[in-house]
């Protein structure tokens, strides 16, 4: 008996939110029409495609093969939606940003002026939100786009419905006061005084890294989340600090010096979707292609 695709979007949905009970909320169907589904599916396929425990359940192996399958079949039809809404009255809708200082700066507002001539009847509204607050956002359907930053080293997958796509890698730069003899190599920095990125944030965890690396506890001082605020500071003489090449802009660096290091590392910039049955649609899709277009323009400091 051949397998009903329609069928596989409530494996997809079980795949997606971790159990039978979730999956129905998210296709507002009852908890007993999801489970009549699966079994339909197992008895069509002549095999299990979740295990059913105490503490809930799992895809089998078999499961999630079919629960790929389902991804690629919803990525198509979304392709499809969108081509076919191109060949009619062209893309529209309005798109919420929700991004960092450095981030709109660089990219987001650079892209409003393309975006307008290539689409007109996209709206775009953006919103500066740190990235705790705009991810809870782009979870509850507030914001449609985040864009959001991380040391490279780092590897998080994006959670069940959601999708990244990375929109940059930048090279995390040194700065020293002015006047200060610079580092030639990151061993030099063994025993340097840091002005350190507030816990959790991109800046923090490439200090870590760099601590971990040269095998040894930095001193810091201060913190920052603002790179404004480390250059201030630094140029103040309290210490030295890892910002990305973004950040860095020739008026905004007196006091400073910028010092390019070998082994430094980068600072990735995501941009992160809901990616669901539906999303991301034709107008979200056209705001991260045009983002990335400018991304891949950007000269480095």
């Amino acid at each position: 008996m051949p397998t009903d695709p329609r069928r596989l979007s409530f494996l997809l949905a079980v795949h997606r939110a971790g159990g039978v009970l979730a999956a129905a909320e998210l296709l507002h169907v009852t908890p007993s029409a999801v489970s009549q589904q699966i079994a339909r599916l197992e008895a069509e396929e002549g095999f299990p495609v979740l295990d059913r425990g105490p503490r809930g359940v799992t895809l089998t192996p078999a499961g999630r093969v079919l629960a790929e399958t389902a991804e690629r079949i919803e990525a198509e039809l979304v392709e499809a939606h969108q081509a076919i809404a191109a060949l009619g009255e062209g893309v529209s809708g309005t798109v919420t940003i929700g991004s960092f200082q450095t981030a709109i700066r660089a990219v987001v507002a650079p892209a409003l002026g393309e975006l307008a001539e290539r689409y007109p009847a996209v709206e775009i509204s953006v919103n500066e939100h740190e990235p705790a607050e705009a991810l809870r956002m782009l979870r509850a359907g507030d914001v449609d786009l985040v864009v959001l930053e991380r040391d490279s080293d780092v590897d998080a997958p994006a959670p069940r419905g959601s999708h990244d796509v990375p929109l940059l890698d930048e090279p995390w730069r040194l700065i020293v006061p002015a006047g200060q003899p610079a580092p030639e190599r990151v061993d030099d920095l063994a025993d340097a005084t840091f002005v350190a990125g507030e816990p959790g944030t991109a800046s923090d965890r490439a200090l870590q890294r760099l601590a971990r690396t040269l095998g040894t506890t930095f001193t810091t001082r201060h913190s920052f989340y603002d790179f404004d605020t480390a250059i201030a500071l630094v140029a103040a003489g309290q210490g030295v600090a890892m910002i990305p090449a973004l950040a860095i802009e020739a008026d905004s660096a007196d006091g400073v010096q910028v010092v390019r290091l070998a082994g430094l590392g980068s600072r990735r910039l995501m941009l992160r979707h809901r990616a669901t049955r539906h999303e991301p649609g034709p107008a979200v899709r056209a705001v991260v292609d045009t983002m990335v277009e400018i991304a891949q323009r950007l000269e480095l400091a």
